[in-house]
């Protein structure tokens, strides 16, 4: 699924048919929202007694967004947000965030999932008359055309945070998954974020869950090292406390309960 959208685990995906599991519909179950079929909750089900793990990290992957997004809309001043890799809408998504901090805020979500565009196009909308939601359809793989279609709704002469929340396990390459995000970032003015956080082989348990899931012949999900994320920041200033487990960044608990999921947030100079 994305973002918060497809998940560690790309399931098959038949556009809209419920009776097939999708991804970002058992995100969205692991979630606790309610966009999501019966096929859906029996897959994400049996995924959950390989690696329970997998909900908490659902969970708080979206609590992770919350404090980000927040922190950045009331604290840093930024009233550009552009989320690749959108998913399906759940409770507290970007545009919510950032125009409770900031009513005036604008944000563009991109996908290329036909099931998450529908989603987002029939639930997302502004909170705020000052404020502008809108959507692109484009594939992450296409940077330069994710760039050029958001100069038509952020304001490029300030900065943006961009936002890479739980996908880029969907890129085999490592090295394709730090082209990706540097030329991104390098498309954005100075004083922009990166906002970045995905699954990681930290535990056991997700490995195996994981492999098991690949070997299905589904579109695999890479699940890569704390410090491989860390890497995707290069040449950023990283705000405290770093590249954490997401459950401990800004979290009101520090000690809080480490899960599967490394990220940060970083400032470009």
């Amino acid at each position: 699924m994305t973002k918060e959208a497809l998940p560690p685990h790309h399931l098959a995906s038949d556009k809209l048919d419920s009776g097939v599991p999708h991804s970002a519909r058992i995100w969205n179950y692991w979630m606790g929202g309610k966009d999501n079929f019966a096929a859906d909750r029996a897959a994400g089900d049996a995924y959950v007694q390989h690696f329970p793990g997998i909900v908490p990290l659902a969970k708080q992957s979206r609590q992770f967004l919350i404090r980000a997004v927040g922190h950045l809309a009331a604290d840093r001043g930024i009233r550009n947000f552009l989320d690749i890799g959108t998913g399906l809408p759940t409770l507290d998504n970007t545009h919510q965030v950032a125009q409770r901090a900031a009513p005036e805020s604008r944000v563009v979500y991109v996908d290329n999932d036909p099931l998450v565009l529908t989603h987002a196009r029939a639930l997302l909308s502004n909170t705020t008359p000052e404020g502008v939601t809108d959507y692109v359809e484009a594939d992450f793989h296409d940077p330069d055309q994710i760039i050029a279609d958001a100069r038509n709704i952020l304001n490029f002469t300030q900065p943006i945070a961009v936002m890479f929340m739980g996908v880029l396990g969907h890129v085999a390459d490592f090295d394709e998954v730090r082209s990706i995000v540097s030329r991104v970032m390098a498309a954005v003015p100075s004083g922009s974020y990166l906002i970045l956080w995905d699954s990681t082989n930290t535990s056991a348990g997700f490995d195996e869950a994981q492999q098991g899931y690949d070997d299905t012949g589904a579109v695999p999900y890479v699940l890569r090292s704390p410090a491989q994320i860390e890497q995707c920041f290069d040449g950023l200033t990283l705000l405290e406390p770093g590249v954490v487990s997401i459950s401990r960044w800004r979290a009101e608990d520090p000690d809080a309960e480490p899960v599967d999921g490394y990220g940060g947030v970083a400032q470009k100079p």
